[in-house]
């Protein structure tokens, strides 16, 4: 009888909080799951277990283990381009400083293998949504260069987003060489900080 009052109590808080709310619980709470027991333990059941709620809380916010993933994988990486772009506009750093971060940071993030990103990447393999997913968080790396590269260039808007592609494209080739030991970590941060210098080669002195 107690568990059922708990149980019943705790479902009841649950209602408590707005959808989107409840929603940015979870995604938090998969992503404990993930960093502590890794993204094949990563189920509904298990998520709203960890969560405190009801299975059917969760399925209601993702309905099956694909749609979870997917949406988790959207998150880091969303989250992971927000904290950048932040980290970016802090600060006056000249234009070459602001290569320079710009290219190791993306280099460290697409290379490193063993963050929860790639995890939950491995977990999707061979899913029909990964591709689509992936190229639309390749879409948002874009948009995060030509934010940081904005101030610094005198190109029209549509240029530096032909131009921002580019690059992105660039440091996933870059990345992809660094992960099969063809380049090291600095070399291809050097390499891709040159790239990104000499595609804003219209900016003013």
């Amino acid at each position: 009888m107690r568990s059922a009052i708990e149980k019943g109590t705790r479902e009841k808080g649950s209602r408590r909080l707005s959808k989107a709310v409840r929603r940015r619980q979870l995604l938090d709470t998969a992503l404990r799951i993930v960093r502590k027991e890794g993204a094949d333990r990563l189920t509904l059941g298990h998520l709203a277990a960890s969560a405190g709620v009801s299975k059917p809380v969760a399925y209601d916010h993702f309905g099956t283990r694909s749609v979870l993933l997917i949406e988790l994988y959207r998150w880091i990486d969303t989250e992971r381009v927000n904290a950048f772009r932040d980290a970016m506009a802090t600060g006056n750093r000249s234009f070459e400083e602001t290569a320079g971060m710009l290219a190791a940071a993306y280099i460290d993030c697409a290379a490193d293998m063993t963050d929860e990103f790639h995890s939950v990447g491995a977990a999707l393999a061979g899913s029909e949504e990964k591709a689509a997913v992936f190229q639309e968080l390749l879409d948002h790396s874009v948009q995060m260069f030509v934010s940081v590269l904005t101030p610094f260039g005198a190109l029209s808007s549509e240029e530096l987003e032909r131009r921002c592609v580019g690059l992105v494209g660039a440091g996933e080739a870059l990345s992809a060489a660094v992960v099969r030991g063809k380049l090291d970590r600095s070399e291809a941060a050097g390499v891709f900080a040159s790239m990104i210098k000499g595609s804003l080669d219209e900016r003013p002195a």
